[in-house]
């Protein structure tokens, strides 16, 4: 009851929140799993490894000198 006051809601409205959150959460959670399950990972390989190839870095997008150890 206090976090519903803190948060300036009814009781009704915080659980109804927590509940559409946590719904969403588990909505999520299986849409992941069934991504990966149709997964072709030797594919997804083959694409990141070419990646780039052939393209010279943009400006910008050179790495910074790393400093020493201390």
């Amino acid at each position: 009851m206090k976090l519903a006051e803190s948060e300036g809601v009814a009781l009704n409205q915080l659980i109804n929140v927590a509940v559409a959150e946590k719904l969403s959460a588990l909505r999520t959670e299986d849409y992941f799993h069934r991504r990966a399950a149709r997964a072709n990972l030797p594919k997804a390989v083959r694409i990141l490894k070419r990646a780039g190839a052939g393209n010279p870095p943009m400006k910008g997008d050179e790495l910074r000198a790393k400093r020493g150890r201390r």
